[in-house]
């Protein structure tokens, strides 16, 4: 018989997933948002609802899409709203570069290396760590360090499960910190612009806008992982009485994949020493050319050509340390083979394009209509008399992703739905850009391992079944729950005090804009 609080427990997970499903595609699901928007715009014109701009004093009224005018608009603006969407063109350049690394076995062989080479005391937080990393690309984690992660554990005479849930827990429930910046900075903060947008239309905000909170939380995350992963998941599972069988060529780092890494190395230290030479302050007068990359006005990082073309820096470097590790593991042998390799992380984005054409129609008929703004200043004058303080407004909103995320996975389709909404709104009472993306991302990651919608929740279902047969959703929720629980109030923490002591979020990006 069921405990009381076990069935309780089942149904409500029986709830998410049956709501995840009944959702459309997120594709569908813009297409369907942006006919909802003509059709309120048309509502909203005819009641002749206005709002008053607080710092011009202009009055902002609804503009109608449901006429000739209109629809002339939508159809001569379509390809323009698509080409000229923000995130697209720094994700495929992204991923130009991270694609490329990922096809040619540099990221897959140096997570390997960084598990494989830890202490055993250490093992469980090198494997969380990896974890964290490894979103850096996209499917890597998911595909190799999680089974990689469970595997090694078995080898070293502990349950494979730990191991697998300590990976899954850095892949997925970190998904946002990392030390480096990855294909998830650009898509986000190219989204974040075109909301910011509505309210200035002068507004940028940088792919390294989080980097400064996404850097310190990788270690945060790491500890918590480790913590949770050993005080918590080992003594539920206990020892492995089962066995299974061992492929030699994941727990070995071959010969090739030594000599790539190395190769790497040099190549790394050789792009970063040229990056420091075009940061460095420009008075260094020992120092030929130094600080080429900094500001040409003001000699500062900020608004910077280093700032401002860090996409083009995550290309180029991918591009030149993934050409090197190629060339010595031997995955690279020809021009040839790296044109196929950025082809081919090209090739994945396919459903992400189709997403994308939806996601710019209705991002630019809200812009269009005035919607958002009008929202967003009805919202703000709400949370106004509220009286509520950042640390309040911004939890709350880290809850409201959180429950968000169980319903519908993807990171970029949750942000394009909110971020018109959330970011004007916020930013009409203070807040900067910046620090609602920030608030955001925690939300979106912490809820990954326990939303059966998130697109690889079956592959690690599938995983687990591999140790215990009889395992199912309920089973993976369970075993991953804590992580969710301990990795929110760890990272909301966090948050909270990078409130208190005033500190920015990334290069330039402060908590409130200047009054």
């Amino acid at each position: 018989m069921k405990k009381p609080s076990a069935a309780l427990f089942n149904r409500f997970l029986d709830i998410v997933e049956r709501a995840g499903n009944f959702l459309p595609h997120p594709a569908s699901l813009f297409a369907i948002m942006a006919l909802a928007v003509v059709v309120l715009s048309g509502v909203f014109a005819s009641l002749e609802l206005s709002v008053t701009h607080p710092s011009t004093g202009e009055i902002i009224e609804p503009v109608s899409l449901l006429s000739i005018a209109g629809l002339h608009r939508m159809l001569t603006q379509m390809v323009t709203n698509f080409t000229g969407f923000a995130p697209l063109g720094t994700v495929f350049v992204s991923m130009l570069g991270i694609g490329l690394a990922e096809s040619s076995g540099l990221i897959g062989a140096a997570l390997k290396k960084l598990v494989l080479s830890a202490p055993p005391r250490l093992l469980t937080f090198a494997i969380v760590l990896a974890g964290v990393l490894s979103n850096m690309a996209s499917e890597i984690g998911y595909v190799l360090l999680v089974p990689l992660a469970a595997i090694i554990f078995y080898s070293a005479g502990r349950h494979p499960l730990v191991g697998l849930a300590a990976a899954f827990a850095g892949v997925s429930g970190g998904y946002s910190a990392n030390l480096l910046l990855g294909t998830v900075d650009p898509l986000l903060s190219g989204i974040s612009e075109e909301a910011a947008q509505l309210v200035d239309p002068e507004y940028t905000v940088s792919a390294a806008a989080n980097y400064y909170f996404m850097a310190t939380s990788t270690f945060f995350i790491a500890g918590a992982g480790t913590w949770v992963t050993e005080k918590i998941v080992q003594p539920r599972l206990g020892s492995y009485e089962g066995t299974v069988e061992v492929d030699a060529t994941m727990t070995t780092l071959t010969s090739e994949e030594g000599r790539g890494l190395r190769y790497a190395l040099v190549a790394s230290i050789a792009f970063a020493l040229l990056l420091l030479w075009g940061t460095v302050p420009v008075t260094w007068e020992l120092i030929p050319g130094a600080g080429f990359l900094r500001n040409p006005e003001t000699g500062g990082l900020l608004r910077s050509p280093f700032l401002s073309g860090i996409v083009a820096f995550i290309f180029l470097g991918s591009l030149f340390v993934s050409v090197a590790y190629g060339r010595g593991a031997g995955t690279i042998k020809n021009d040839a083979q790296v044109v196929e390799g950025m082809g081919k992380a090209i090739s994945t984005l396919g459903t992400y394009t189709v997403l994308v054409f939806f996601a710019a129609q209705f991002v630019a008929y809200f812009n269009w209509t005035n919607l958002g703004y009008i929202f967003a200043v009805k919202g703000a004058e709400s949370l106004q008399a509220l009286g509520l303080g950042p640390v309040f407004l911004m939890l709350s909103f880290i809850v409201l992703s959180m429950l968000i995320n169980l319903f519908m996975g993807s990171a970029s389709a949750k942000w394009a739905i909110m971020a018109p909404i959330f970011i004007p709104m916020f930013m009409l009472i203070g807040y900067t850009p910046e620090f609602i993306q920030a608030a955001y991302r925690i939300g979106d990651s912490v809820t990954n391992i326990i939303a059966p919608m998130m697109s690889y929740f079956a592959l690690i279902v599938a995983f687990v079944a591999k140790y215990d047969p009889k395992a199912g959703i309920g089973s993976v929720i369970a075993l991953m729950l804590p992580y969710t629980f301990v990795f929110a109030i760890v990272w909301s923490v966090l948050l909270t005090l990078f409130i208190l002591l005033g500190l920015p979020v990334g290069p330039g990006a402060e908590l409130y804009l200047p009054e």
